[in-house]
């Protein structure tokens, strides 16, 4: 864990709810709109050059954590803090002018100093426009190398780090004229052209062939090296995590139910969820092969959640307790926690 001075994020208690309209029937009845509690209570920290992965199934959160962070979603409660500074939340633009305090960040300058690499770059990429335009937007909106020269400088630089080389022949082409890879490199490029503290990478390389995520880790590995920047990694898949990231959050149905060191959780996972997610991760070695647990049944409905812990209708060795006892973290290590009543016996 780092020490305060060197948090670069440090998220409390976030909650982010999606309202679910009622049909026409529960509005004569007279029922209330229901929620969607996509993040229910969600604290960690990260820090200066440090990687935080955070893994679970899909519909655990993992990526509305990375839209709120962002301010694609507004959160429904709780602090996001980034260098000591609170996140304004869109209520708080009535209470603070433009000459804000010094404890809190506008969302737009949030967006400045930390940016986000998102899945498909298929999609995220401006199909009508130049690869220098691409890269070389974000620097327009924040008023940023204003001179042309200077602009330019900064996009051969991103394109270079991003190892696009040599950036000029990059230029002038358009993103259908590149491969999958290198369409992820230019997302990255664009983030990094404003030297960002934090990258935000939900899913980076979901959408690539295998033999492609090693060079876009090795990348982001290098950007971290180079540029110091932080990262926070969204993955479903725990293998592509196991030599990247400094520590592990595993999140289920908007809950983190694990979380510590990379290391130390993937090879000593407490929680029956993180036990089940690693056994089925593939081992090259026949001899090592793990005995898989398979999850019964369906991950429950985000609006009805089940009572106590979330995780017991689905859970191999849940007891009676675990249907009425919603689990509190506990400390089964140096910095390696698990909420789970069996870890108290």
């Amino acid at each position: 864990m780092s020490d305060a001075s060197s948090i670069v994020l440090e998220v409390r208690d976030l909650c982010t709810y999606f309202v679910v309209r009622p049909s026409l029937l529960d509005t004569f009845a007279g029922r209330k709109p229901g929620f969607i509690r996509a993040v229910d209570g969600v604290s960690f920290s990260l820090g200066e050059g440090e990687v935080l992965a955070i893994v679970g199934e899909s519909g655990c959160g993992k990526t509305t954590i990375a839209r709120t962070l962002i301010g694609l979603e507004e959160r429904t409660h709780g602090g996001i803090t980034f260098r000591g500074r609170t996140l304004r939340t869109i209520q708080d633009r009535g209470v603070y002018s433009d000459s804000a305090s010094k404890s809190s960040i506008s969302l737009n300058e949030l967006r400045q100093r930390a940016q986000m690499i998102f899945q498909d770059p298929y999609e995220s990429l401006n199909p009508r426009a130049t690869i220098f335009e691409i890269v070389a937007e974000p620097l327009i909106v924040h008023g940023i190398a204003r001179e042309h020269a200077e602009r330019n400088a900064r996009v051969k630089e991103a394109l270079e780090d991003a190892g696009l080389r040599p950036p000029e022949d990059y230029f002038l082409r358009y993103p259908h004229e590149l491969s999958g890879g290198q369409r992820q490199r230019v997302v990255i490029a664009g983030a990094m052209v404003l030297q960002p503290e934090l990258l935000i990478a939900d899913e980076p390389v979901s959408m690539l062939d295998v033999s492609i995520r090693a060079e876009v880790l090795n990348l982001l590995s290098e950007l971290r090296r180079k540029r110091g920047v932080s990262i926070l990694f969204i993955t479903h898949d725990l293998s592509t995590v196991a030599s990247f990231a400094d520590r592990i959050v595993v999140m289920y149905l908007g809950r983190i139910v694990e979380f510590g060191p990379a290391r130390e959780v993937l090879s000593n996972p407490q929680h029956p969820y993180t036990r089940a997610l690693i056994s089925v991760i593939p081992v090259p070695n026949p001899r090592q092969r793990r005995d898989h647990i398979i999850l019964q049944g369906e991950t429950p409905n985000p609006i009805h959640l089940p009572s106590g812990c979330r995780f017991h209708p689905r859970c191999p060795v849940a007891e009676e307790a675990c249907k009425l006892i919603d689990p509190e973290m506990v400390q089964v290590g140096e910095s390696h926690q698990a909420a789970c009543l069996l870890l108290k016996k």
